[in-house]
């Protein structure tokens, strides 16, 4: 059984992790105002998740991730930590992934949880089209994943 960890607070050090994963970011990053949460196997930085590009009047943010080739980090406990941060605490209708229109298995596990695609010829590169990833509210609260473990319900404290 995987047991990881997750990291919190140490969000620029995340980010340079999985910005350098990800060809389309890896020299620009993700700018000052993101939060992040990396997730370790073992005390070693496996994947991260980086929230970015917040816009709090149309309530919606870009969220980025990767993790190192063959990790294995994809639990429903990183499910719900992912999606209740930008839904649950953040308070977004929407989050917005940017992913290659030729990464089929990431685009495959995207539709799993209910994301809507819009394919964009060039966006990242002018040899390279991309597809922006859409996920509401509702859809992440109707998503399998969500009807299963109860993601999308608040957990109140035991007082």
């Amino acid at each position: 059984m995987v047991r990881l960890n997750y990291i919190y607070g140490h969000d620029q050090v995340v980010a340079k992790f999985v910005s350098q994963l990800i060809p389309h970011s890896r020299d620009r990053g993700f700018g000052p105002n993101i939060v992040a949460i990396g997730i370790a196997d073992e005390g070693r930085l496996i994947a991260g998740v980086v929230y970015h590009n917040y816009d709090p009047y149309a309530e919606v943010m870009e969220l980025s991730g990767a993790a190192l080739p063959g990790a294995r980090w994809v639990t429903p406990e990183t499910i719900r930590r992912c999606y209740q941060y930008p839904f649950l605490q953040v308070r977004c209708q929407m989050i917005m992934q940017r992913v290659p229109a030729d990464d089929a298995r990431q685009l495959r596990q995207l539709a799993a949880l209910n994301y809507a695609f819009k394919t964009i010829p060039r966006m990242l590169g002018r040899d390279r089209d991309g597809v922006v990833c859409l996920l509401t509210y509702e859809a992440w609260a109707a998503n399998k994943f969500c009807q299963r473990f109860k993601h999308h319900v608040e957990q109140k404290e035991a007082a």
